[in-house]
């Protein structure tokens, strides 16, 4: 424990909670009037009495902490009411004051941004995750009425991660891991960079102590043994500008320790292999004299192919403009060289927070304001479509992803994705109804599947369709946030549709071995059942039957009076067999163990949760379900069954060169595809290949083997049922 107190020590400073109020208001009257330094004064007296008695884990009194949130904020800038506001986010939720008092004593405004940042203490939680996930959502719900709450909860964690060596071991890493994969990117993602690097600094001091200490004398070491060449660097190219009539202001620029570990372990390299540790930052007046400097700077030294990134001309998605090089310098050290205007650097520096307009909401925002707003109503979006918490938490995670691509769409806009990003992706961020429609791409002008990764510099065309609907796998392979969530909401909306529709026929089905229909049945009736069933909508019972979370046969015995209904059930026989369209979607699902296909003896099974599940009638699997005859639904094939139904289909062929092109030509020819593909290389020349393909039916599966048959390199072909 001691050690790692030795990394960052908490603030044990002298000064009285008055003397650190004083401090604050003289570092306020730079930029704020009177009358606001006295309203913020006000709220540190309001505090201080509300917090009278109560002491942080280090003893100081806690005043403390809310009066170091709020230096962090005048720092930077922010108005009056977001420092009362920091001095008072912790009395909601720390002591009796309620959010009136402060609205009567501060405005509705001040109330409202501290009501943003208290936790929900008043609700019991099932777990620390459930409760974390759900302030977090809360927080971010107070985020998209006024950024300024995120403001406020990063400062705030900034100062408890700087005093965070008090706490017990156990706690401290679990604060550090929630700072590093929340707080921390949510800075990156506004672009306040100087908050951003501390938190992750602090967090990997805390998380893993011994890794931090060995780093960080590593690099001091390596400050040392390169001072003097780096200062030659700087004073070459401070000439060199000096000389062309370019005003430039040249600092080293040292990558922080998180940075350092994270570029390590991400490369499986060693402290020497990270060759950007030290690099410069030119900052000048204006955007051309930013390419005079990049063409300067490549006359002196070389540069390295791959390493020019230009984020003037196409901004990262946090707003952050700079042009990056990385050169190799005197004994082949490699050095990054960043280059902007003062502007930008201020923007890289303070993000949202470089110029606040609150106060002037006629001035234009910065790309970072901009590009905030966008983020936090994306996050919305999210929010409006994940089923709880916890699953939000986690999207908002992968959302944070740093690493971006930028691609085109045809009209020639700029679209960012995370890295490793998808064509499904990218059509749910031009639109949620693109990527419900979408079946194919145009990159480049060169059509492409859905799961392709995007490269930046592509140009993405989606290909549509208004009968397409969302995959399930497409799950499996999207990275962004808001592709998943969509797909989901997508997916239960449909779900629930077909679900409704297949239970009605199955409930129908029931009524008619009973002589009666739905169109039969009394107002008091329906009600009567419904109350037995606990639910108020006749729809949400059909639901359920399609769904397979109740029996049909029970739902219409109900709906039609209990037990002289059953009798008569009994008397009529099962009412007809439920048929097959192929368009019940998500709810009738098609066994793979036997793939059954239209023309094949079929047997159905309700299955909670899925619906019916269909099997081939001689299917070994169904031994099991016919121990529960109360689950048996009697299905039949229709006169036409839309769509395509995949079979497998094992052949036994010459290994010859080119086989699998004239199968696939055959299959192809005949109006089908080939699903899924597997070669087992047997001896003697021969080989098995094991196909998934789509037919229609029993005879457009006939012709195809027929067919296959006739190929002169083909031995057997049999269909595989198991």
């Amino acid at each position: 424990m001691a050690s790692s107190e030795a990394v960052v020590t908490p603030d044990t400073s002298g000064y009285d909670s008055a003397a650190r109020a004083a401090d604050l208001c003289s570092l306020l009257e730079n930029y704020l009037d009177p009358h606001n330094v006295q309203k913020v004064y006000r709220a540190y007296q309001f505090g201080a009495q509300a917090h009278q008695g109560q002491r942080r884990l280090s003893g100081e009194p806690y005043i403390t902490h809310p009066l170091a949130v709020a230096r962090t904020l005048g720092e930077m800038g922010l108005d009056a009411e977001s420092l009362c506001a920091a001095i008072l986010h912790d009395v909601i939720e720390d002591t009796p004051t309620a959010k009136a008092e402060i609205a009567e004593a501060f405005g509705p405004e001040v109330a409202q941004l501290v009501d943003g940042v208290s936790k929900l203490t008043q609700i019991n939680f099932r777990s620390k995750a459930e409760a974390q996930a759900e302030n977090f959502r809360k927080m971010i719900l107070a985020m998209s009425k006024d950024i300024r709450v995120i403001l406020i909860k990063l400062a705030d964690r900034l100062h408890n991660m700087r005093t965070i060596f008090v706490m017990p071991p156990s706690k401290r890493a679990r604060i550090a891991r929630e700072t590093l994969e929340i707080y921390a990117p949510i800075a990156q993602r506004l672009g306040i960079n100087s908050i951003r690097v501390e938190l992750e600094d602090l967090g990997f001091a805390a998380l893993h102590p011994m890794r931090y200490r060995v780093l960080k004398e590593r690099v001091r070491q390596q400050r040392g043994s390169r001072r003097e060449l780096l200062d030659n660097v700087r004073d070459e190219i401070q000439s060199s500008l000096t000389e062309a009539g370019i005003d430039a202001q040249i600092s080293a620029r040292e990558k922080h320790l998180w940075s350092i570990y994270q570029k390590m372990r991400s490369k499986q390299a060693g402290f020497e292999d990270i060759f950007d540790v030290y690099g410069f930052r030119v900052v000048v007046a204006d955007v051309d004299t930013c390419y005079r400097v990049l063409g300067h700077c490549h006359g002196r030294y070389k540069p390295l192919p791959g390493r020019i990134k230009d984020y003037i001309a196409i901004p990262k998605v946090n707003g952050y403009q700079s042009l990056h090089t990385t050169l190799l310098g005197p004994r082949r050290v490699q050095l990054e060289v960043q280059i902007r205007t003062a502007e930008m650097d201020r923007v890289a520096e303070a993000g949202i927070a470089a110029h606040w307009l609150y106060k002037d909401p006629g001035q234009p925002s910065n790309v970072a304001q901009t590009r905030a707003r966008e983020w936090v109503h994306g996050l919305l979006e999210i929010q409006e479509n994940v089923g709880n918490s916890l699953e939000f938490i986690e999207n908002v995670k992968i959302d944070l992803l740093p690493d971006e691509v930028y691609v085109f769409t045809p009209g020639g806009d700029i679209m960012e994705l995370p890295k490793g990003a998808t064509v499904v992706d990218f059509a749910y961020a031009v639109h949620s109804e693109i990527g419900d429609a979408c079946i194919a791409a145009n990159i480049d002008n060169r059509l492409a599947p859905l799961r392709t990764p995007l490269k930046t510099g592509e140009t993405v065309e989606i290909i549509a369709a208004p009968v397409a609907r969302p995959n399930p796998a497409w799950l499996d392979f999207v990275v962004t946030a808001k592709a998943r969530s969509a797909i989901r909401q997508s997916l239960k909306r449909l779900q629930g549709a077909e679900a409704t529709d297949l239970g009605r026929r199955l409930v129908e089905r029931g009524l008619n071995a009973m002589d009666l229909s739905l169109g039969d049945l009394g107002d008091d009736q329906i009600a009567a059942a419904l109350e037995s069933f606990g639910v108020e909508d006749v729809e949400q019972v059909f639901e359920e039957v399609g769904l397979g979370r109740r029996l049909p046969w029970f739902v219409a015995r109900y709906l039609a009076g209990g037990d002289d209904a059953a009798d008569r059930s009994e008397a009529a026989g099962t009412g007809g067999a439920l048929t097959l369209q192929g368009t019940e979607g998500a709810v009738v699902a098609f066994a793979r163990c036997c793939r059954p296909i239209p023309g094949d003896p079929i047997v159905g099974f309700a299955s909670a949760g899925r619906g019916v599940v269909v099997h081939h009638e001689a299917c070994n699997n169904i031994r099991e379900y016919r121990k529960h005859p109360e689950k048996w639904v009697d299905v039949r094939w229709g006169a036409i069954a839309e769509g395509d139904y995949p079979v497998a289909v094992d052949m036994d062929v010459m290994n010859n060169r080119g086989v699998l092109a004239s199968v696939a030509a055959v299959i192809s020819d005949l109006d089908s595809n080939i699903d899924a593909v597997e070669i087992d290389e047997k001896a003697d020349m021969i080989a098995t290949l094991r196909l998934v393909v789509g037919v229609r039916d029993r005879v457009h599966l006939a012709r195809i083997m027929r067919r296959l048959r006739g190929l002169s390199a083909v031995q057997r072909i049999t269909r595989r049922r198991g």
